[in-house]
């Protein structure tokens, strides 16, 4: 075999394996705060123990220049309890963006009353979000005095990573 077909049969060998390799999704940061008014339904309003159920709307801001997770509407939706000074609370929250296309999020919260904290994950995407995946931190920045009773209006961070199929 000669030099030159040595050469075409090695480079036709790279090219190949290079087709063959799969899209590679590279992990993007994500930081966004999320703004919102709940409105609580207790199930048990012993002082001792608290237990509701809650549903949240509101809205996104994005604290990255790529701006991602911008402007998204948000419906969140979970149950909570209040032992003595602690709290816990489950949800899922979808996040739509001005296309209508959404993302859910599933969110395990706990920490002190008033100050909770946890992980974040995603588990389903439409549209150009379809595929996604990540996870991260969140956690309750601040919030107001109630405007009125049974309501809560607060603001929370979420900070972590995500991926798209390419």
């Amino acid at each position: 075999m000669s030099y030159r077909s040595k050469w075409i049969m090695a480079v036709t060998i790279v090219f190949g394996l290079v087709m063959l390799i799969p899209a590679v999704q590279a992990e993007e940061p994500i930081d966004f705060t999320q703004y919102a008014s709940c409105t609580f339904t207790p199930a048990s309003e012993d002082k001792e123990f608290i237990f509701s159920s809650f549903e949240c709307t509101g809205i996104t801001r994005s604290n990255q220049e790529n701006k991602v997770f911008d402007n998204m509407s948000v419906l969140d939706v979970g149950v909570g309890r209040r032992e003595g000074g602690q709290s816990t609370a489950y949800s899922l929250s979808k996040y739509m963006d001005r296309d209508g296309d959404y993302v859910i999020m599933e969110f395990n919260e706990f920490g002190p009353t008033g100050r909770l904290e946890g992980t974040w994950k995603i588990l389903y995407g439409t549209g150009k979000w379809k595929g996604i995946k990540g996870s991260g931190k969140h956690v309750h920045v601040g919030g107001g005095k109630p405007i009125k009773p049974g309501t809560g209006q607060g603001y929370v961070r979420n900070t972590g990573t995500f991926e798209l199929p390419k």
